[in-house]
């Protein structure tokens, strides 16, 4: 039986035959030694010697250890090593996020990034709307989306959740969207919720306004597609979707079906049980990237730095770029920072993020002195002072609803 090096230390390769993944690994072995036992378990090795591994399979499907920068180890796989279609996103990660967290000659391991050929992903339809799509339909061109996410998390009726929107969208706000806990539970229904919510922004719609609101469809697999245009025909204007505990097949299987009109709003829940930890897991930014290829037309990244989730500053910037870069064959997607989000920080948030941002208050809107519609203006209010680069103090003087926020939560 062959030995086989799978280190192409400095090797050119063609960006269009390989998926390309870097890695931060900690070991305390040689990192030459941790980085070919990566690329060995996610392509063509095992823990010894085997028969049946010729050379020409080898040099076709093997992975290559590219680049070793430190802790940074970068790894070309074979196109030819994906199933592509049929088998996805879950066949994707399959190879790059695999076998290798478990492997014991490393200590942590950490997926930073990916990059795709620009053939592999055109398998992939991408958003159907994106953020342009989104800002049409709500006749928003410039500014930023505001929105909501109804609270308390559970509780309320759907007379009580069709009230909130309302309230929400007489208040000036773009968007809303149910929390990712609730779906159909006894004292919401999904059917009676959706057609109520309709008719709230139908309200809305009448009286001015321009708001759609997401409903929250995660489910199982047999049953999202089928719910998803069973929600729609009841009146929702969006779809939701918490990718990571419903999987990236079944966000696909929704975007995609050519049946859904309106736009899917992606939540990441239970991201941080995989993101958090800076040298094990996978970066955001990867799931980022996975959600536009899959078609989400929105997706949560975060407060890059501020509110009550602040995490990876400089991986929320990489999951916004990853929105955003227009190196891949999709429509952008509308970036949401979501997560203790209030007036005061808005600016902060708008300083990294520019207008082309859905800005998204639960408490911060809920908790308001005035109640939702009080919120929702002061929401607005602060974005609009942004926009127009007007410090929020100074704004707050002619604006009521802002200065009682920031008398409650202050600003950053």
């Amino acid at each position: 039986m062959s030995s086989y090096s799978y280190l192409a230390l400095g090797e050119e390769i063609d960006r269009e035959a390989y998926v390309v993944a870097r890695y931060r690994v900690t070991t305390d072995l040689p990192m030459e030694k941790a980085a070919e036992a990566i690329a060995a378990e996610q392509s063509t090795g095992t823990w010894t010697g085997i028969s049946t591994l010729k050379d020409d399979v080898f040099d076709r499907y093997a992975g290559k250890v590219t680049s070793i920068d430190g802790d940074m180890v970068t790894l070309a796989f074979p196109v030819e090593d994906f199933s592509g279609r049929y088998g996805g996103v879950p066949q994707i990660l399959s190879v790059i996020a695999g076998n290798l967290f478990g492997l014991g000659s490393v200590k942590g391991v950490r997926l930073e990034d990916v990059f795709f050929p620009d053939s592999f992903l055109r398998q992939y339809e991408g958003p159907k709307f994106g953020d342009e799509g989104m800002r049409n339909m709500l006749s928003r061109p410039e500014k930023p989306l505001v929105g909501t996410i109804v609270k308390p998390k559970v509780g309320l009726s759907p007379k009580d959740t069709a009230e909130y929107v309302y309230e929400a969208g007489i208040g000036g706000l773009t968007n809303g969207k149910d929390d990712e806990t609730l779906v159909d539970q006894t004292f919401c229904p999904i059917e009676e919720r959706t057609k109520a919510v309709a008719e709230a922004l139908d309200r809305v719609d009448e009286e001015g306004g321009h708001m759609m609101h997401a409903i929250n469809i995660s489910s199982n697999a047999n049953d999202i597609v089928q719910l998803a245009e069973d929600v729609q025909s009841w009146g929702a204007r969006e779809l939701m979707v918490d990718v990571l505990t419903s999987g990236f097949g079944a966000l696909q299987a929704v975007a995609e079906d050519p049946r859904i009109k309106v736009p899917v709003h992606v939540h990441r829940t239970m991201h941080a049980a995989i993101t958090k930890d800076p040298y094990n897991g996978i970066a955001m930014c990867v799931f980022s990237k996975l959600v536009r290829m899959c078609g989400g037309d929105a997706l949560h990244i975060g407060t890059l730095g501020v509110g009550k989730m602040e995490g990876d500053v400089a991986g929320g910037r990489m999951s916004l770029e990853a929105c955003r870069d227009t190196n891949v064959p999709f429509k952008t997607v509308m970036p949401v920072c979501s997560g203790g989000m209030y007036p005061g920080i808005v600016p902060a948030v708008m300083k990294v993020t520019g207008n082309d941002v859905q800005i998204q208050a639960g408490g911060g809107v809920a908790g308001h002195p005035e109640g939702v519609r009080g919120g929702a203006m002061a929401m607005c209010q602060a974005a609009d002072a942004a926009f127009e680069g007007i410090a929020l103090d100074e704004y707050a003087k002619t604006h009521k609803e802002l200065r009682e926020a920031l008398e409650r939560w202050g600003s950053k």
